[in-house]
């Protein structure tokens, strides 16, 4: 299972917060934290226990397998490559965590 933040991500930093293995960046302390446009989930570290998933007050944290179809200018349908815009490295890391 991987998780996925959407572009309605504020950054108010709750999901950080609440991880226990910090792997959603950037932090605070990061510094491409100001010119991010969001936060996102590191599935090569993330242990899929979906602690951020509750504590976001936008919603915006999804696991992957269930992103809503509302979101398709965000991600390309499951059968095409996973090019997520910025994300797209970290998307295919999921991928390749999950095969």
């Amino acid at each position: 299972m991987a998780y996925i933040i959407v572009d309605t991500c504020t950054k108010d930093e709750h999901c950080i917060e609440t991880c226990p293995v910090n792997c959603i960046h950037p932090t605070k302390d990061e510094a491409d934290f100001a010119t991010a446009p969001q936060l996102y989930v590191n599935p090569g570290e993330c242990i899929d226990c979906g602690a951020c998933v509750p504590v976001c007050p936008t919603g915006s944290i999804f696991v992957l397998e269930e992103l809503p179809s509302t979101e398709p200018s965000f991600c390309p349908a499951p059968s095409s490559p996973p090019l997520c815009g910025e994300l797209g490295f970290f998307l295919a890391s999921a991928l390749l965590v999950l095969i």
